[in-house]
């Protein structure tokens, strides 16, 4: 955002709605998958990179408004200045090594390359190496040639360029390609983080819903998370990124070191061909890394850098606890253990009714292919009349149907319809010893507005019957296909006369109403 605010200072209002925009930009393009984002930044980025070379080689040979006057005020103090001590040095060093971060994306990323992946692998990581150096050293001379100090309001890089080719058209352009790829910056993190978390995953220590992958092939609950993560820390440091960058640094040079650590353990062990030189290699790299994460943990504690030492030792908390729990799991499920040969049971189906309809047709049919022993229930409001009106008449239609299953009114005071239903599964639990699967029908209109105006009983029903083991709890959906108005004089089939179905495809068109009274869909 730095760079987009020094060119448009107006925008610094805006910062945190800007940074969340091109969060879910950047998240949207990630879900869509890791080839559309790389194409979508392509451009940005050869601009970035040409843009910038041709202004170093312009502030080399002649810069075009060296002497145009500066927006913001000067924050250099000179009554602060520094003697060139250890310390000073040691902050400029880490600080170095905070620009370099990135370049470890390339090493997450070698699954994503073509055969053969480690020679693309460090052919890119090369290239990189001499972009990155060229450009940095560049702008370095330019800075120190020019005598560039910090500004309010404007970046180094915004300052150089403007003293370079001046605020014309090619400072805006290079100004918003540095936006763009400083989001591919960001980038970097989608396309390594959600890798990360699918490999911790598969070993246990974090939950497996990162493992999977979506439709486009990413590991989309992943990207879900960085993204929510993301925008609350964008939010908390309101928009700051300069605060985010020490913490930043710090976890990334704790996995340099981490990283070089274990390579140096690796040569050690495997003794292959010139093992004691790449070691050493190694080696150099983790106490380099482990300088700049101490320096960094030092000198920036109070400024936020203790969000880490909290935040790693919880993480570490939190995957030890994950993998233990996975470990109780899998001893209680016998992962690794042959299991006895299953035994099958005899199957009875609960089928919750309200009316004589094409859905209780439909419904039935499919629960005398799925069990042996097949019953109707149907829950009436109990009114203290004996001989109840509705109860009756459903009781008659159903006997005229005669569908071959039979039906169970159960009576309550209440205007409850779950709990007379589970109480008479309790019932059936305790006489039978067949497996109990209640098969709830689903009407399923047409149209998404229209599905609002059903009870919702399968919502309902499965819920109380959730967590109980001695019950399968299944849905059975059936399309409502909305029947043309009849002509006048036709007489039209009421539910009094429906047919016997003759399996799941019958029903569909057996005659009935078109919209089931008090259907349970």
């Amino acid at each position: 955002m730095g760079a987009l605010t020094s060119a448009f200072p107006r925008l610094a209002a805006d910062t945190v709605p800007i940074c969340l925009l091109i969060l879910a930009v950047v998240t949207v393009l990630n879900l869509r998958g890791l080839g559309e984002a790389a194409r979508a930044f392509l451009l940005p980025t050869a601009v970035f990179i040409l843009g910038l070379l041709a202004i170093i080689v312009v502030g080399l040979i002649h810069p075009l408004a060296l002497h145009a006057p500066q927006p913001g005020r000067s924050l250099v103090q000179t009554h602060g200045l520094q003697t060139v001590g250890v310390l000073l040095v040691l902050k400029a060093f880490s600080a170095g090594c905070s620009a370099l971060t990135g370049v470890e994306a390339i090493a997450n990323g070698v699954p994503l390359f073509k055969e053969p992946r480690v020679k693309r692998a460090k052919r890119t990581e090369m290239l990189l190496g001499v972009i990155l150096s060229t450009l940095l050293l560049g702008l370095a001379e330019l800075a120190r040639r020019w005598h560039i100090g910090p500004r309010s309001g404007q970046t180094v890089l915004s300052q150089i360029m403007a003293m370079a080719v001046g605020r014309h058209w090619a400072y805006y352009i290079v100004s918003l390609t540095i936006t763009l790829v400083l989001a591919l910056a960001a980038n970097t993190s989608f396309g390594g983080l959600p890798i990360l978390a699918s490999l911790l995953s598969r070993d246990q220590y974090l939950p497996h819903l990162f493992a999977l992958r979506g439709d486009r092939q990413v590991f989309s609950n992943g990207i879900w998370a960085l993204a929510i993560l993301s925008a609350v820390l964008l939010v908390a440091v309101d928009g700051n990124t300069d605060t985010m960058i020490p913490l930043f640094a710090i976890g990334v040079f704790i996995g340099f070191t981490l990283a070089q650590g274990g390579l140096v353990i690796h040569w050690r062990r495997t003794r292959g061909p010139r093992w004691r030189a790449r070691a050493m290699v190694n080696g150099l790299g983790a106490v380099v890394t482990a300088s700049a994460t101490i320096i960094f943990l030092i000198s920036k504690f109070t400024e936020g850098a203790w969000v880490v030492v909290v935040a790693i030792p919880a993480f570490i908390f939190l995957f030890t606890r994950i993998h233990a729990y996975y470990h109780r799991v899998a001893l209680a499920l016998h992962l690794h253990e042959v299991p006895a040969r299953p035994a099958g049971k005899r199957t009875m189906v609960i089928v919750p009714v309200t009316s004589v309809s094409r859905l209780s047709a439909y419904a039935i049919s499919e629960a005398l292919s799925l069990g042996q022993e097949v019953t109707a229930v149907s829950v009436m409001l109990d009114q203290g009349d004996p001989g109840d009106e509705d109860a009756r008449r459903l009781e008659e239609e159903w006997a005229r149907w005669d569908p071959g299953v039979p039906l169970h009114v159960l009576r309550t005071e209440f205007a409850s319809v779950v709990e007379p239903i589970v109480r008479y599964i309790d019932e059936v639990c305790d006489c039978h010893e067949e497996q109990i699967v209640v098969l709830i029908p689903v009407l399923v209109p047409a149209k998404i507005r229209y599905r609002f105006l059903h009870n919702h009983l399968d919502l309902v029903l499965s819920s109380a019957l959730r967590s109980r083991p001695d019950v399968v709890v299944a849905r059975v959906t059936m399309p409502l296909e909305m029947q043309p108005t009849e002509p006048s004089g036709a007489t039209p089939t009421g539910p009094s006369t429906p047919r016997a179905p003759t399996g799941p495809s019958t029903p569909r068109g057996s005659p009935g109403p078109s919209t089931p009274r008090g259907s349970p869909g």
